[in-house]
């Protein structure tokens, strides 16, 4: 994504647990630059925030040094450089802005540090820049901000689905996907009959996901030991099984989540869908998710950096951008 023709108008930045994603954005929310880095807040030594934040962004200062700046991610956890609570859902673009902390840099910045998203309950829920991303979604795609709701996916590590409705987050599921995976592989006996393959095995994959959604089995629990026993058996190649148990893990988390929907008379292949998220992945989900009969599943393209311009816009750091007449 570049912008032709737009000065800068904002820095924004993407600061996650393990990497920091900078984009230099023109006035019409498109990037004129981007930066990359490894300084995600678990990588920064004490009282490192401050070095990391000149080294990503201070040339873009020195040249522009009025400009905005703003952040979402676990910049704003209880570890990071700055706290900045949760608000609660439902939650809507203003919410988010009048929840902005700042933090004074060195050089004399003033950053704006959007919240992230909590949702109460006897199981409590919570998102750190995926709430940036489903805005950003929000904001360019018109189809998802009617009052009868959208479903956004996340896939990742903590994979998020959002129900949002009214242009607001109404509530959110968090399902550990892509972390118990690399805990299998890596930590359980599972691994040890698995061979990495450079390429994807999208049989083995597809059966991982129809054996979720289709078995007569009381769970995920009863179900992952068969990536070891589909080998032993020899229906499984040891460069198969890493792509049967991502299909396991993921046609779960689509089950269950189905089982929501059907409780509220609805499927997966009724919904209004997007995917934010690496095309990779994304693919897996979609491909996926037409084992559940949803044929419509989108990547929405540049999620956070639109959310950070909208939200950098409601809270009146820049300009609004023009509407198209």
């Amino acid at each position: 994504m570049t912008s032709s023709g737009s000065n800068p108008a904002l820095i924004a930045l993407d600061w996650g647990t393990t990497s920091l994603r900078a984009y230099l954005l023109g006035s019409d929310g498109l990037a004129l630059d981007t930066r990359t880095s490894a300084a995600g807040i678990m990588n920064l030594p004490a009282g490192g925030f401050d070095q990391a934040f000149e080294d990503t962004c201070g040339m873009w200062l020195d040249a522009h040094a009025r400009l905005p700046v703003i952040a979402a991610g676990m910049v704003g956890s209880a570890q990071g450089w700055v706290e900045a609570p949760y608000v609660e859902t439902p939650a809507d673009a203003d919410a988010l802005v009048a929840g902005i902390v700042t933090v004074k840099t060195a050089r004399g910045v003033t950053l704006h540090v959007v919240p992230g998203v909590l949702q109460q309950g006897a199981l409590p829920n919570v998102m750190r820049g995926e709430e940036t991303q489903i805005f950003g979604a929000l904001s360019s795609d018109a189809s998802l901000t009617a009052a009868d709701g959208a479903l956004i996916g996340l896939p990742g590590t903590h994979a998020k689905w959002a129900f949002v409705a009214d242009a607001r987050i109404e509530r959110f599921y968090t399902f550990m996907t892509g972390e118990t995976f690399g805990a299998l592989r890596d930590h359980t006996i599972l691994g040890r009959t698995m061979h990495p393959s450079a390429t994807h095995d999208e049989p083995a994959f597809l059966r991982g996901v129809d054996t979720a959604r289709d078995a007569g089995h009381p769970g995920l629990l009863a179900t992952i030991f068969s990536t070891r026993t589909l080998g032993l058996t020899g229906q499984l190649s040891a460069e198969q099984q890493p792509d049967y148990l991502s299909g396991l893990l993921i046609g779960h988390e689509l089950r269950g989540l189905n089982e929501v929907l059907a409780r509220q008379q609805s499927s997966l292949s009724g919904r209004t869908l997007r995917l934010i998220g690496n095309d990779a992945l994304c693919n897996r989900y979609r491909a996926a998710l037409a084992r559940f009969g949803c044929h419509d599943a989108p990547t929405v393209a540049h999620a956070t950096e639109h959310g950070l311009h909208r939200i950098a816009a409601r809270a009146g750091l820049i300009a609004a951008p023009a509407r198209a007449a």
